[in-house]
Order: structure tokens, then C-alpha cells, then sequence
């Protein structure tokens, strides 16, 4: 087994005197910051007294309402298994998901213990596909069902 050598640890080198003006330039200068320093806070404390009350804020303008995107309102044609649950009509993706949770609790298909998992039956095992569904991917296995 072979051993790893250490290496000699280094010695840091020695600081070198600095000149005397410099010296002397050095040591004034703490005392100069010093003083600064006691003065700035006193100049602080009374701009905080001195601020002015907040002028009041100007009036907005009533917000415009929100127009309804084109796209969602769309009508979609329902496939043979989804038209078994909703109906025949053409409806758009907001109304099919609505009179979807409409189904689901009207029938309490929703779990029991985790309220976001659907127990699918025939028909809604037809449209997901599987017997237990979460409702987040929900949307996502309707929309293989819609044109």
C-alpha cells in the first residue's frame, strides 16, 4: 500500500514596513472618518423627522371588463363516448368541463379520501380510458375526445 508524502507547510511572508508619510497619511485618516461618521447619523435622524405627510393617491380609471376569449367559447363536437355522459349537443371546452363535474357529483364519483382522484364508471371509463383519474389530467384525456 503506498503512502502519500506530505507537503511542507509554507510560511506566509512577512508584511513589509510601509513608509513613514504613508504611515502618517493612514493614521489621520481614521480620525477624519471618525468624525464623519458622528455627524451623518444626527443629519439622518432629523430628515426622518422633517418628512412630509404622503400625498394622496391619484384616481384610477375604472378597469375595462374582460371580453371572453373567441377560442374558449368555441363549440366543439363531442366523440360517441363523451356524448354518452353530456349529450349530443356541441359544447365548448368550459361547458364540458363543467357539466362534467356536474356528472361526477351527482353520481359522487369523486374518491372519498383524496377528493381530487375520480372513480371513473362505464361511461366515464370509456372516455379516460382507466378506472381512477386525477382531476388535473382530466383535461388533458378530454381533449382526445373533442374536435
Amino acid at each position: 500500500m503506498a503512502t502519500a508524502k506530505k507537503a511542507p507547510a509554507k510560511k506566509a511572508p512577512a508584511p513589509k514596513a510601509a513608509p513613514a508619510k504613508k504611515v502618517a497619511a493612514k493614521a489621520a485618516a481614521p480620525a477624519k472618518k471618525v468624525a464623519a461618521k458622528k455627524a451623518a447619523p444626527a443629519k439622518k435622524v432629523a430628515a426622518k423627522k422633517a418628512a412630509p405627510a404622503k400625498a394622496p393617491a391619484a384616481k384610477k380609471a375604472p378597469a375595462k371588463k374582460r371580453t371572453p376569449n373567441a377560442a374558449f367559447m368555441k363549440a366543439l363536437t363531442l366523440s360517441k363516448e363523451l356524448a354518452a355522459v353530456l349529450g349530443d349537443k356541441p359544447l365548448p371546452r368550459t361547458e364540458i368541463v363543467s357539466k362534467l363535474w356536474v356528472y361526477i357529483k351527482a353520481n359522487k364519483l369523486q374518491d372519498s379520501i383524496n377528493k381530487r382522484m375520480i372513480n371513473a364508471d362505464a361511461k366515464l371509463k370509456a372516455v379516460f380510458g382507466k378506472a381512477q383519474v386525477s382531476m388535473f389530467e382530466m383535461a388533458g384525456l378530454i381533449g382526445k375526445h373533442v374536435k
